[in-house]
This record gives C-alpha cells, structure tokens and sequence, in this order.
C-alpha cells in the first residue's frame, strides 16, 4: 500500500506540472530577430541609366587655303579661347595675288572711264549725224562690257583679300585642343585634313536612354520645370576625379528606338571643375518627380509568397504580428507600402524565416530600444535622397 501511494503521488505532481502549457510542452523561447521603424518622408522617382559624356560642340579645324605651315600658336591639348589665333600659313602667294587683283582692277578701272567718255560722244554725235546709230550703239556696248569687267575685277580683289585673310587661323569656338595633327613646317592643303580638333567641354552633355515607357512621365514633369540630371562614375570604374555631378535635362528625341524600345536623352552640365570628359561612361540619376509622405520599410523586411506580400510588426509587448501589405518601387534600398504599415511601427528585417503569427521575439540589434520609442512619435526620416541616388526606377505612377 505504501509503494501504490507513492506512484499516485507522482502521477498528480506529473500532471500538475503538465499543465503549466497547452500542449503540455515547455514554453517557446523568444525569436531573436533585427528590426526597423517604417518611417515617413520623400522619395523621389530616379531612373537609372548608363550614360556617356560628349561635348557640347567639336570643331575639325581646317585650312581654306594650301601652304606652308609657318606657326603653330597654341600648345596642343590646352584650352584656347574663340577668335584665338592658332596657325599661320606662309602668306607671301596670297599677298602677291592680291596685289595682282588690284592692278588688274585698276586698269579696267581706267579703261571703263574712257570707254563711258566714248559711249557718251558717240551719244552726242549720232544725234548731228556725224556717225551712225550702229556705232553709237557699239561704243554704249563697249562701255558697258568695260564696266562689268571692273566688277569682275572687283569681285576677283575680295577673293584675293579673302584667300589672304585664310592664311590666319583662329579658333572658331572656345573649347580643349586635341592632339596637334599637322606640324609647323609642314605643307597644308586646302579643306583636306584637320589640322587639329577642339572640343567643348564647358558646358557639356550627357547622352542616355530611357525606356519608352517612362516617356510620358518624362513629358509630363519636364513641361513644369526641367528635371534634374546627376552622374556619377560607371559601376566598376574608379572614381578618376568625377563627383557627384549635377545638371539639368536639355534634350528629348522626337522618336522612340523601335529596335530597342528606348529614346535618347541629353543632360546638359556646367561641368567647370572639367569632372566629366568626352567619350567617358558614367551612371546616369535622371529626378522626375518626388513622391512627399511617402511611408517605406527596409527592402529586406517584406517577405513575397504566392499570396502576396506581407511582413511581421512587432508591438509594445515583443509580440510579433503578421501583416499583409501592398508593395511600391524601390527607392534607396527601401521599399515604399501602399498599404498595411504605419510610419513608426517596428518591422523585422531578419528572422522572419523562425518566426509565426504571436510569436514572442527578442530584439537583437542594439538600437532596439531606439526603434521602439518611435512606436510613440513616428518617425519623419526621408525615405529617398535627392537626384542620383535612387537605384530603382520601376513601378509607382506619379502622386
């Protein structure tokens, strides 16, 4: 009888203890879990695209006439100023041209006033008779053909002075020489080959495509005031000296690349510290709108099922909440929700996998604490930078 005792004893004291959780098991011990507020502010529609620098004007400089290379008045590869002079061609061929011009002038010149005298007495002398009409006529012909003749002659001084005048080059815009392709010396013919290229770089442009689908979005917002262009290095390149570079959008083309589906656009950029340079790739930000109030979470907190999209909140009590929410485009490595999240409410980023609906969670980044005191006064943190730093440009319709 003693020993049966025993053994209910023990069988009550199992039970009790049994008791302590529904399914008889210890309880589940919190999910350690990282987490973030929603937070509440701008972000801005970018559309990212790879992008490549071109000069705003290039200029082949060419000799109009042939010679021989006297100078060369610049050094090659430094800027130089419109109207600066940059070659010398000998000038002694053109010089005695015109001299020649000129005194041809001045001989028709000399004989067109004494055939005008002519024509005019004849004139006189048919009217008494004294010589026919035929050779008042003939003398008027005379006259006249002299006269043309120093017009030609006149025309044929300006083409001499001109020819001379071509013998001095200047730059014809203000920009960076290349290399020098001609040298002093050298004999240079007429509009045969470029003697040296200049480029504009001061202002320049930024050449880039967007796909066709963005284009109205693209009309619409630059009707308002021109949208804002940024660039900044080519993935994988090093940074060479290019910064953030900011300009605005100047060009739209007039139709869409049926080939690629994409339409061309130019950013132009004041570019005076000479960051970007011609024929340089570079990763295009084009701003066109910013979206205010706009509420996003970390990109890794959402998790995307079958169902849809959904993340865990986690309240007051470390209680963890699953929570359906519709999801927007990307903006800066967070995402923006529609709907389903508050600005301030906590979201877990990382533990979502251990984690279901009531589950007890242990934070385990150390600004926990900070992230929930914004459960009381949301937070008003952008949720997107300016122009040029967004890194998805799908989804979202302007607001």
């Amino acid at each position: 009888m003693r020993h049966t005792s025993f053994f209910v004893a023990a069988a009550f004291v199992g039970v009790l203890a049994g008791c302590d959780s529904p399914s008889g098991r210890p309880p589940r011990p919190p999910v350690p879990v990282s987490v973030a507020p929603a937070t509440r502010g701008s972000a801005p529609y970018v559309i990212v695209a790879d992008g490549s620098v071109e000069p705003l004007q290039t200029v082949q400089v060419e000799s109009q006439v042939g010679g021989v290379l006297l100078s060369v008045d610049f050094a090659e590869g430094h800027e130089v100023t419109q109207g600066q002079i940059l070659f010398h061609i000998d000038p002694r061929p053109f010089q005695a041209a015109l001299r020649q011009a000129e005194a041809n002038l001045a001989r028709d010149e000399a004989q067109a006033v004494n055939s005008r005298k002519d024509a005019d007495r004849y004139a006189k002398l048919v009217k008494e008779d004294y010589v026919t009409q035929s050779q008042a006529d003939q003398a008027e012909a005379t006259a006249r053909a002299q006269a043309a003749v120093v017009k030609a002659d006149s025309a044929a001084v300006e083409t001499a002075r001109l020819n001379l005048s071509y013998t001095v080059i200047p730059a014809p815009i203000s920009g960076r020489t290349g290399a020098l392709l001609v040298r002093q010396g050298n004999l240079v013919k007429a509009n045969a080959s470029p003697l040296v290229v200049i480029n504009q770089i001061h202002p320049i442009l930024v050449r880039f495509p967007i796909q066709g689908r963005d284009l109205p979005l693209v009309q619409k917002y630059d009707a308002i005031a021109p949208l804002k262009v940024s660039v900044a290095p080519a993935e994988g390149e090093e940074q060479q000296g290019l910064g953030d570079e900011r300009g605005t959008l100047t060009f739209v083309d007039n139709a869409v690349d049926p080939t690629t589906g994409t339409v061309l656009l130019k950013g132009r950029f004041d570019n005076t510290d000479r960051g970007l340079w011609p024929g340089e790739y570079v990763t295009v930000h084009l701003q066109v709108y910013v979206q205010q109030n706009a509420v996003t979470v970390p990109a890794m907190a959402p998790v995307t099922q079958q169902g849809g999209s959904f993340v865990f909140v986690v309240d007051k009590d470390s209680t963890a909440h699953r929570q359906a929410v519709t999801l927007g485009r990307t903006v800066q490595g967070r995402v923006l929700v529609e709907s389903g999240v508050k600005a301030g409410e906590l979201v877990v980023t990382d533990g979502q996998a251990q984690l279901a609906e009531g589950a007890k969670v242990l934070i385990k980044e150390p600004g926990g604490g900070a992230a929930a005191d914004s459960l009381q006064e949301p937070g008003g943190q952008p949720a997107g930078g300016g122009a040029g730093h967004a890194a998805d440009s799908t989804g979202g319709g302007a607001t």
